[in-house]
């Protein structure tokens, strides 16, 4: 196990570090009052700020955070108040719940007073320092969801383990010495310690603790697959070791070897499987079914097995979509904006862009200037980039204001196109 941490260590020396993204600290007031109660004729403004303040502020998706307040204001499940004013009541800073909402926004979701106080209250009773309750919580707040004392207590000193081991290696120490040999309890925090060792930040390691997978309480399942990811070439900070390290952990090696099977009768060779693997760690938890529906949908589409090969070696995302999307991006693509067939192949990116928010948009765009007399411009060019490139690319250069006006508005959807 030990020459695994030296692996990964290197790899790690090899790669550069990516840049972290902190939300913004000063979030209880300007949330709080944000779903606060308004009047209908302002309802759709307060909706929008909302939303844009998700987005902006916290750093949610656009579908996540039209999804929380879809949730919280047409279904009315949660109260998102009292929810705010239920961890400022027991200690929780600005800082902190702006770190739980971006964590794990469906707290806003929860019942304050019946599944969040309780939690609340028994960890508390338990002696837990107000610092330290709000330490853990905020880095794991899928805690405060759980249901029972017994998992609420489990996972609750899982995480203060953890957390003191990362403060000192005496405490690591002590803390196996304190556990049952061979105990479920020993095995967890001993493979979560050599996860951390070997580079896995704190935030994927408390995902990896309270999934339902259980892959850290395992012991030689764990050790071996662990070893098969190292060996891969799986960088320990990212988020893509943790998926293959539960693909790996949850297949058999006669699972895989036949879907690496399958994969190769479809016209991709061995090696093109683990490459993909390593782009997309989930191409191997696909089910049979549905990557021949997979298959047979983009040859029903008029795509050859090798274009098909080509963009999923290129984009292997490309797999798992359903058909219903697929052919309904390949008809507007092809059909409605007269791009080839191979103009898709060339950018396979297309297939996981949402077709309504981006796609449709910036094509009802080039459709008005075609209907200027401009030509249609390639594909990637206009879909494979930011929302400020396109608008710069295609909208703001021109010295018509009208002109820009009119794209603009059509680029948003306040006029019909």
């Amino acid at each position: 196990m030990y020459s695994l941490i030296l692996r990964g260590r290197r790899l790690i020396e090899f790669q550069k570090w990516g840049h972290l993204r902190f939300a913004s600290p000063n979030v209880l007031s300007t949330l709080s009052s944000s779903f606060s109660s308004a009047s209908p004729a302002d309802g759709r403004k307060r909706n929008n700020f909302t939303v844009a303040y998700l987005v902006d502020s916290l750093g949610f998706t656009t579908k996540l955070a039209e999804s929380i307040l879809r949730k919280v204001t047409s279904e009315a499940k949660g109260d998102p108040n009292s929810v705010l004013n239920l961890l400022k009541s027991h200690g929780f800073r600005d800082s902190h719940i702006s770190t739980i909402i971006s964590n794990y926004p469906r707290l806003l979701l929860l019942d304050a007073e019946k599944s969040l106080a309780p939690n609340l209250k028994f960890l508390h009773s338990r002696g837990a320092p107000t610092s330290e309750l709000t330490e853990i919580l905020s880095k794991v707040p899928k805690i405060l969801g759980m249901k029972g004392d017994k998992a609420v207590g489990r996972y609750y000193d899982f995480v203060k383990d953890i957390i003191e081991a990362d403060k000192s290696s005496n405490y690591e120490m002590s803390c196996l010495s304190a556990l049952p040999e061979g105990s479920r309890q020993e095995n967890i925090i001993r493979n979560v310690l050599v996860l951390r060792r070997l580079g896995v930040p704190q935030k994927l390691l408390f995902s990896l603790l309270i999934s339902c997978s259980h892959i850290v309480s395992g012991k030689e399942r764990f050790e071996e697959s662990l070893k098969k990811v190292v060996e891969m070439g799986f960088d320990p900070r990212t988020s893509k070791f943790v998926e293959a390290l539960r693909i790996v952990y949850q297949m058999s090696d006669k699972t895989v070897e036949d879907k690496v099977n399958l994969y190769n009768r479809l016209g991709f060779a061995v090696e093109d499987v683990w490459e993909m693997f390593k782009k997309y760690p989930f191409l191997l938890a696909i089910s049979e079914k549905n990557i021949l529906n997979s298959f047979e949908t983009f040859m029903r589409l008029a795509f050859t097995r090798d274009e098909f090969v080509r963009m999923v070696k290129h984009c292997p995302q490309c797999i798992g979509l359903s058909s219903e999307l697929v052919t309904k991006k390949t008809e507007f693509l092809v059909n409605t904006m007269i791009w080839t067939v191979e103009d898709v192949v060339s950018n396979p990116a297309v297939f996981g862009y949402s077709l309504e928010k981006r796609i449709v948009p910036r094509c009802n765009v080039i459709k008005a200037l075609m209907f200027r007399g401009n030509g249609i411009p390639s594909v990637g060019y206009v879909l494979v980039c930011k929302d400020e490139v396109f608008l710069n690319r295609y909208v703001r250069k021109h010295d018509d204001k009208e002109l820009v006006a009119e794209l603009m508005a059509i680029f948003t959807g306040d006029r019909a196109s």
